[in-house]
């Protein structure tokens, strides 16, 4: 279990661990929304910190966002620009393009769409930061284990094969899910959090029944589009919560 955990943390994460500690990346993907919600805690550290020396909101909120992509490796992010840049095709040709290692115009695109929309909405969020990030990795990685658990893998072989291999059940997403849940009430004591967790899953939940609308499955690009989009959409949400 804590091997586990620890090979989650070092495929999802930039994170260097000790070589001694034993790793194991067989189910990772059922630990994926809590390695994003202590990544989300990381980051508002980082904020907090930043506040204390006086950083304005908005440049706050962009070393945030940039220190997201670092953390991560952009692992999220390129599987969105690959799918932008296959759904800008048409169907017959779109793996094709997603798995082209070149960046097209669209994916350029999306990248930049995502970035602005998590830094604008992270600055329209002057309080509650740490916790507003935490649940947007920890909701954006759920929308990923559902897809993986729910929808057909469109490769024989790829980056994402081995997560459909190891998670085949939608109850493998209950035990995040009611973590998340748990969570989101922090947001607003006063209604139980319902709104939050609502907006929360069902922004996962779309997210990834887009993209297998628009592919007839997954792949692991598309997981990484599941987490980013949903991430930068949640944090949109959160603004008018």
């Amino acid at each position: 279990m804590l091997a586990t955990f620890l090979g989650a943390l070092t495929f999802y994460t930039c994170i260097p661990l000790p070589r001694s500690w034993a790793l194991n990346f067989d189910g990772i993907a059922r630990y994926a929304a809590l390695v994003g919600v202590l990544l989300g805690v990381a980051l508002g550290l980082i904020d907090c910190g930043l506040d204390i020396l006086g950083m304005p909101l908005l440049l706050r909120s962009a070393v945030v966002i940039v220190g997201w992509i670092g953390l991560t490796g952009g692992l999220h992010l390129d599987g969105a620009m690959d799918t932008a840049d296959g759904l800008a095709v048409p169907p017959p040709r779109r793996l094709e393009v997603m798995a082209d290692s070149h960046a097209g115009a669209f994916g350029v695109m999306a990248a930049i769409a995502l970035v602005l929309l998590k830094t604008l909405a992270l600055a329209s969020l002057p309080t509650h930061r740490p916790l507003a990030l935490a649940l947007a990795a920890g909701w954006g990685r759920w929308g990923q284990l559902v897809a993986i658990a729910r929808d057909p893998y469109l490769k024989p072989t790829g980056k994402g094969a081995f997560h459909k291999q190891a998670i085949r059940s939608l109850q493998e997403a209950v035990p995040s899910g009611l973590m998340l849940s748990g969570l989101s009430t922090l947001w607003h004591l006063e209604s139980g959090g319902i709104l939050v967790i609502g907006y929360g899953s069902m922004i996962a939940l779309t997210t990834g029944a887009y993209f297998r609308q628009q592919l007839g499955g997954q792949t692991g690009d598309t997981y990484g589009a599941i987490v980013e989009w949903s991430e930068a959409l949640f944090l949109c949400g959160l603004t008018v919560l």
